[in-house]
């Protein structure tokens, strides 16, 4: 064996490192953005709005560093099987968090006008999409860091589930929105707030996707058949 063979092995163990802890800690920074976001909204707390917006930042940032050391471990290693689809998967869940996290500054956004106004009643409305979609997105990180394709695959009836709710609550706020009077801007801030939580519902299924064929080499974006026989199994 050649003598710097396991120099090697230990840089490409340390690549590997790296790269996994990097998405982790981007994956708390956008869940810990998105819980704020919300908690400005529910509490009226400007504060918390206020950290959401500054925080985006390191957000973008650990995305960057993550396509910096994908791309120079495949660059380096050349790596095959499942430690090409690591890397590839990492760079593709950073994307999906780092928009993800510009959600939250839309709702923090948000957030911050409504709290300039009196308090809307039917801001509570909201939180059950909230739970729903932040559920979903705990679930798709878990998956991704336990190379758990069964929880990853089960995402994409959940977000069924959420796209229903999703309608309803646009259906109620866009009624409360033709009514006009004193609240309609604040009806029309919690549909793009219900908007911004439903497509944080897809991306988590975008992760969850992506931890399937991190465990599994299997592609199913595309793929209906589990939806429809699960969703046909809930009737």
């Amino acid at each position: 064996m050649h003598s710097d063979t396991p120099h090697i092995l230990r840089e490409f163990d340390q690549a590997f490192g790296a790269l996994r802890n990097e998405v982790i800690t981007m994956a708390g920074q956008a869940r810990l953005n998105l819980e704020r976001a919300m908690q400005g909204l529910l509490e009226r707390d400007l504060e918390k709005c206020k950290a959401v917006v500054a925080d985006d930042d390191e957000v973008d940032e650990a995305e960057m560093t993550i396509d910096r050391i994908g791309m120079e471990t495949l660059v380096r290693f050349h790596p095959v099987a499942s430690d090409l689809r690591l890397v590839i998967t990492s760079m593709k869940v950073a994307s999906n968090l780092e928009r993800i996290s510009d959600h939250a500054v839309n709702i923090a956004k948000r957030a911050r006008k409504m709290i300039a106004r009196p308090a809307c009643a039917e801001v509570p409305f909201i939180e059950p999409l909230y739970a729903m979609a932040g559920e979903l997105l705990r679930d798709a990180l878990s998956a991704y860091s336990d190379r758990n394709a069964e929880l990853g695959e089960s995402l994409k009836a959940r977000d069924k589930e959420l796209d229903r709710l999703h309608k309803r609550l646009i259906a109620t706020f866009s009624a409360r929105l033709e009514e006009g009077g004193s609240g309609a801007e604040d009806y029309l801030h919690l549909i793009f707030v219900a908007r911004s939580l439903e497509r944080i519902g897809d991306l988590a299924v975008n992760i969850g996707e992506d931890a399937v064929y991190l465990d599994s080499a299997r592609d199913i974006r595309h793929d209906k058949t589990r939806v429809a026989k699960t969703e046909t199994q809930a009737e």
